[in-house]
């Protein structure tokens, strides 16, 4: 079967490499070491609670929920882009 240019195997490389690029975000994004008592970009206090169910805690609710919205808008990029960009 032709497969014009790309190699034998390179969907399957491209989808091995999205999904290592995904553990590794998800890896970066958990956290570690002791947690924090305030919130350090707002300096908020963070509750007890959270700072037991959230070991390595570093943020308040309302800035995690800020920073997870904006990581969001970066995480589906396609590798290949689009085929019109392909073809100009």
């Amino acid at each position: 079967m032709a497969t014009g240019w790309a190699g034998d195997g390179a969907v399957q490389d491209q989808i091995d490499a999205t999904v290592k690029d995904a553990i590794q975000r998800a890896r970066d994004r958990m956290p570690q070491g002791a947690g924090r008592s305030h919130c350090e970009e707002c300096e908020a206090p963070i509750p007890e609670a959270r700072r037991k169910a959230v070991p390595g805690v570093r943020l308040c609710i309302a800035c995690q929920d800020a920073q997870d919205r904006e990581q969001a808008a970066f995480s589906g990029y396609n590798r290949r882009g689009s085929k019109d960009s392909q073809l100009r």
